[in-house]
């Protein structure tokens, strides 16, 4: 993985740890254009992260949550 790949993810785990994070959110204020792929990378680390889906608008979009800061093996 690249050295902005890693950056991304310790990003979003960050914003994670703090409170929920859609992918807009992600896109938006953390500037990650691919949060799912970065979400996916850290829930195969063992990172105990569950996906709900809100809508936005007319859109229907991931909101993430971290359940535990823990790291599930």
């Amino acid at each position: 993985m690249s050295a902005r790949g890693r950056c991304q993810q310790q990003a979003i785990l960050a914003a994670l740890r703090q409170a929920p994070v859609s992918t807009l959110q992600a896109r938006n204020e953390l500037f990650i254009m691919a949060p799912a792929a970065r979400v996916m990378e850290l829930k195969e680390q063992g990172h105990n992260i569950i996906t709900h889906w809100v809508y936005a608008g007319t859109k229907k979009i991931a909101s993430y949550v971290l359940l535990s800061s823990e790291v599930m093996l």
